[in-house]
């Protein structure tokens, strides 16, 4: 490559280890005769002599009570994450733990593997293997976490917000016996969306009754096995937020069953806007996150960090919007 390129080897290896310190003549040359010989670097050589793996690792907390976490709205987080990335020349590595148990399980994974920064999507346990990264000084980002650390940042959208707009279109079709499908407490999206839900109800003078507050986990089945807890309270409630898209069509199929119909029998609205949250009749009225921009601002975040930022950005709070359909 040198020879047949008139340059030094040091200057080749610049090219592709630091284009900003070659001429753009020379980087030109050398990149044209690298295209005629079918050269590509040696990314295990490039990571030795820069100190840099260009490979950002996921840490995915799947918790065992849900292994994988396949979850649709998460896995639309990650293609935008994973493209952003690579549209910067960063590989996206999910990490498994270290399999030696302790809290430092993760961080050995993320020395293992020399990865420059670290995207979390945590189950909310506050696991200490998770926090420890916090006080690594690894550049980390958190999903729907608040994450606190000398080089660490969340990103997360208005989950209160979000909980209010749920809750305010509820009341303003006139209901008033309002329940609610939470997602697992004490996770943070959880505790938010259902503050917000609170507040609004409050606001507008509406009582929370008891017995209409059932607890869910974000999936299919414990929507659908917390609907039914709710259609058994005396009176049984009029308009019911799942703070999971997940959760309210497993209620839309216990009222469904329950021979209901809705909205003229109950109205049920969402959160997430999920790709099925349009499909299913009558179609699902939910409060939407911006995933593209979550998983953006998550490749932006790390980015930034690695970029050589003394400080890491301040979290990132994307803003909620209701989508009216025949839900409610």
């Amino acid at each position: 490559m040198a020879r047949r390129s008139g340059v030094s080897v040091a200057t080749v290896s610049r090219v592709f280890n630091t284009p900003e310190v070659v001429s753009q003549q020379t980087r030109q040359l050398v990149l044209g005769v690298a295209a005629e010989v079918g050269y590509l670097p040696n990314e295990s050589a490039r990571t030795l002599a820069t100190k840099k793996s260009n490979m950002v690792g996921l840490v995915w907390d799947t918790d065992h009570r849900r292994p994988g976490w396949r979850h649709p709205f998460l896995q639309d987080i990650l293609v935008a994450l994973k493209s952003a990335l690579s549209a910067h020349g960063l590989h996206l590595l999910m990490l498994a733990p270290d399999p030696s148990p302790g809290p430092t399980r993760f961080l050995r994974a993320v020395q293992r593997h020399n990865v420059d920064g670290v995207v979390i999507i945590d189950n909310g346990s506050r696991d200490p293997a998770v926090l420890a990264l916090a006080d690594s000084g690894v550049p980390c980002v958190a999903l729907d976490l608040r994450f606190t650390g000398p080089a660490c940042t969340y990103i997360t959208s208005d989950n209160a917000g979000g909980g209010r707009l749920a809750a305010q279109h509820l009341i303003e079709r006139g209901h008033r016996r309002i329940a609610t499908i939470t997602g697992p407490l004490p996770t943070y999206p959880a505790v938010e969306r259902l503050e917000g839900f609170r507040a609004a109800l409050a606001s507008a003078g509406v009582t929370l009754a008891d017995g209409y507050l059932a607890g869910g986990d974000w999936y299919l089945d414990s929507g659908y096995a917390a609907m039914k807890r709710l259609l058994a309270q005396d009176p049984p409630p009029t308009a019911v937020f799942a703070a999971g898209d997940e959760m309210a069509v497993g209620a839309l199929r216990a009222v469904h069953e329950a021979g209901l119909r809705v909205p003229d029998d109950l109205a049920i609205v969402g959160f997430d806007d999920i790709e099925v949250a349009a499909l299913i009749p009558p179609g699902l009225t939910t409060v939407a996150q911006d995933k593209t921009g979550i998983g953006t601002a998550a490749a932006e975040a790390v980015m930034s960090m690695l970029s050589g930022g003394a400080t890491p950005p301040e979290p990132t709070i994307l803003p909620t919007t209701l989508i009216v359909r025949g839900s409610a």
